[in-house]
């Protein structure tokens, strides 16, 4: 058993290792914002980029800032979202490769707005986002009621069998709706391959109150969660409403995710490789994790944009998506060579 002069030890030690996690990432941000103005069609250098944003006399620095900015501030928003709803979502299910794509949730977006795109003539916006929440919700809870049968409950092996299923099921459904469709598809192909170049100030307007609810949610359930990880019986003794925060924290995982993909499009292994780095930085406390996650998360997706665009220089910029996938899909075996699937 720690002494508690070991304990205190611990503590202190945890606390230097979160708080340099937090500077290493916010200047990571920094530069990941930096890079996502400079790097285009055409460099910008960093003194047209300070004279971009302190005037607005219409020079080439100024409309090269003022054209990439609300890329830029929408590749960090939908990165930190993706991030901590990954780590909602693992923290639900005690399942360490959970994340909106593998748990189905990504797929039940897209087959939503593609409904409506092919059946209700929606466009973009506000019609996009609602579209995304009912799908995303609706299959959050349909996945996690198929991992709930039989003996033992929703166990993480489970869930992430159920996941995967739903998704393959889903992807069919949407296959079958576009196959006959698809000449008159465009707008939503373009949307599904996950891409930033949608992102405007308008869409980031749009989703703004559903991402403060989910952070403010997320922030709510964070001491919670921490209970929960030690298993319900000593979450109940402690005081915790097991069900409330589980369905707070899954609530606000799934709005966050279906948020931004209403605006960027389905982005995979985003929420499933943050985490991972967070906790190896900084351990599994979720006071610190949430917020680690949002500026890692937000880095990540930043940076894969700048990649993105650097490689396919002089054509149009690859999506986002195929970079994280790349990145993400290496990660994934690795993680699944190293460990089996467990609780958290």
């Amino acid at each position: 058993m720690k002494t508690p002069t070991a304990t205190r030890t611990s503590a202190s030690r945890q606390l230097r290792r979160c708080l340099t996690a937090l500077a290493l990432l916010t200047v990571l941000a920094v530069i990941a914002t930096l890079c996502s103005i400079a790097f285009g069609s055409r460099i910008v250098g960093i003194g047209e980029i300070i004279g971009g944003l302190t005037d607005s006399r219409g020079d080439i620095g100024a409309v090269a800032v003022s054209e990439r900015m609300p890329r830029t501030v929408v590749a960090l928003v939908a990165g930190a979202a993706l991030g901590v709803s990954g780590a909602l979502m693992q923290a639900v299910t005690r399942n360490p490769i959970a994340d909106p794509g593998i748990l189905g949730v990504n797929t039940g977006a897209s087959l939503a707005i593609l409904i409506g795109v092919a059946f209700l003539d929606i466009s973009g916006g506000s019609q996009y986002l609602w579209f995304a929440l009912i799908g995303a919700a609706v299959t959050a809870v349909l996945v996690y009621a198929i991992g709930s049968l039989g003996p033992g409950g929703p166990t993480p092996v489970k869930l992430a069998l159920a996941g995967v299923a739903t998704s393959a099921a889903l992807s069919s459904v949407i296959s079958a709706v576009m196959l006959p469709r698809a000449q008159g598809l465009d707008d939503y192909r373009f949307w599904q391959m996950g891409s930033l170049g949608r992102g405007t100030w308008d869409s980031l307007t749009t989703i703004a109150p559903f991402l403060v609810v989910a952070t403010v949610l997320a922030v709510l359930v964070a001491s919670p969660l921490n209970s929960l990880a030690l298993g319900e019986e000593m979450a109940i003794g402690l005081g915790v409403n097991v069900t409330l925060t589980r369905l707070a924290a899954a609530g606000a995982g799934v709005l966050l995710c279906s948020a931004v993909t209403a605006v960027v499009g389905p982005i995979g292994f985003v929420g499933l490789m943050v985490p991972h780095a967070v906790r190896m930085l900084c351990g599994s406390d979720h006071r610190w994790l949430l917020p680690l996650s949002a500026l890692c998360g937000a880095d990540l997706l930043t940076l894969s944009d700048v990649i993105g665009r650097v490689v396919s220089r002089p054509l149009a910029a690859l999506p986002v998506a195929v970079v994280t996938a790349f990145i993400g899909a290496p990660i994934l075996i690795m993680i699944a060579r190293g460990a089996k699937v467990r609780e958290l």
